[in-house]
């Protein structure tokens, strides 16, 4: 396949659905689309797209493929214990009210992780909470609220009962903590960013983005956090740079912006 087609491939993609290859590790993302037009029959990338367009169903699987919404709640527990016993209780030593943003948030489960978290360290607080996400069709299963069993497998029993409502093989978060969470379409690499964040999560979202793109995107998150606010990233997504950028090391995988 020519080098030309998969320039007319991107092109196309980004028109229809506002993602740029460019700025994800063109090795990888053709190993992977190759991978999923074998499996579709498709002879090269602009019959590839021809598919997309004439299926639905394909282009939402599409989407999901490459923006790889994989996540359960409280994920990493290890690292959520770390948040809850000690990032979360030192920010809150700078405010009483936290804001919080959750940056590709899939299927919501890493928000109202947040807020379950935040409910029981401080059950009389409602702290800011945005969750954004590019995938439409994931933001929207994130207002419902609505998980599987594996979804749940790290919520402990206890938790499990108080804040989800069981029913047909399926737990739905309750009212007060999916009212908590304010959803919001954005895309990491293009929309503006807001500031005066005590803390951004982004964990498991950079993983096919080129090294250009990770360090504008980790130079956004210092620049929207509050001075002494924590950026916490993916276990394989070690920022190397972290010193250059002006975050100060602060527990394995969590930044510290200086105050």
């Amino acid at each position: 396949m020519s080098d030309k087609e998969w320039e007319l491939f991107k092109q196309k993609l980004h028109t229809k659905s506002g993602i740029n290859l460019n700025d994800y590790k063109p090795a990888q993302m053709q190993r992977r689309i190759g991978n999923m037009m074998s499996r579709h029959g498709a002879s090269g990338y602009l019959d590839f797209f021809s598919k997309l367009e004439a299926n639905q169903k394909l282009y939402k699987d599409f989407i999901d493929f490459l923006t790889i919404n994989v996540t359960e709640f409280f994920r990493t527990p290890e690292k959520f214990d770390e948040l809850e016993k000690k990032v979360i209780p030192d920010l809150l030593k700078q405010s009483a009210k936290l804001s919080i943003w959750s940056a590709g948030c899939s299927i919501g489960a890493e928000p109202y992780s947040l807020a379950i978290m935040l409910n029981e360290i401080t059950p009389h607080t409602r702290h800011r909470i945005l969750a954004t996400d590019l995938d439409v069709e994931m933001l929207a299963k994130a207002r419902l609220g609505a998980y599987t069993a594996n979804e749940l497998k790290n919520i402990p029993a206890a938790r499990l009962n108080k804040y989800f409502k069981q029913a047909d093989g399926m737990a739905t978060i309750n009212e007060d903590i999916r009212t908590r969470i304010e959803f919001k379409r954005h895309n990491l690499l293009v929309d503006k960013f807001e500031v005066g964040f005590d803390l951004i999560l982004c964990r498991n979202v950079v993983i096919y983005f080129t090294e250009e793109a990770k360090d504008s995107l980790y130079r956004r998150f210092f620049a929207s956090l509050k001075p002494g606010g924590v950026l916490f990233v993916g276990g394989t997504e070690a920022i190397l740079n972290f010193r250059d950028i002006g975050f100060a090391h602060y527990l394995p995988f969590f930044y510290r912006k200086p105050l």
